[in-house]
């Protein structure tokens, strides 16, 4: 197993610690707490986006079979669409956290409102990361379509068939901790 893909696995267990702890404790906020449940509506833009990403994680598992039949051009047409969905579902998460300041869920105050902004910010956060290594891709692929030679040690390059896999496992294993993170919102919120 590459070392690159091992140091990403690691990453994702660390991430997923990390996320786990968040939850546990907003959970225990919640449930500790005399503090009224379900006054507020649910931003109706985490829903929005919950969907905008899993079409994302669609577009992106093309990726592979795209880059198997040697089809450069709708390769970057495939990332494209994946960084145009993930910008999207970074704006609707800004407009669901200005929703919640509307509703007023201000972040200093209500613990647990501090709570889904801090949990959906970190999880942008990780989805920023993603999307500039993303973008990296998409720009080597795009320079690596323009010329037959090039886009030949493109398809060629296991390095670059690695890169492919992990940005896809990175975007699977972001899309389902927002659809964990989102059901947690729902039972929680």
């Amino acid at each position: 197993m590459p070392v690159l893909l091992v140091m990403l696995y690691l990453g994702l267990v660390g991430i997923t610690v990390l996320f786990v702890v968040l939850v546990a404790a907003y959970a225990r906020l919640r449930f500790v707490s005399d503090a009224p449940v379900g006054i507020y509506p649910f931003p109706r833009y985490f829903s929005l986006s919950t969907i905008v990403l899993l079409v994302s994680s669609y577009t992106i598992s093309q990726a592979k079979r795209l880059y198997q039949q040697d089809d450069l051009s709708n390769l970057v047409r495939c990332l494209g669409a994946t960084l145009l969905l993930s910008s999207i579902f970074a704006g609707l998460q800004i407009l669901g956290w200005r929703e919640l300041l509307n509703q007023g869920v201000l972040l200093n105050g209500v613990a647990s409102g501090t709570f889904i902004y801090l949990i959906s910010g970190l999880h942008v956060v990780h989805l920023l990361g993603g999307m500039l290594f993303l973008l990296a891709l998409l720009l080597r692929t795009i320079h690596a379509s323009r010329d037959g030679v090039r886009t030949l040690v493109f398809i060629r390059n296991p390095y670059r068939r690695l890169q492919l896999h992990m940005i896809t496992v990175y975007w699977h294993f972001i899309d389902v901790l927002w659809v964990v993170l989102f059901a947690a919102f729902l039972f929680l919120y």
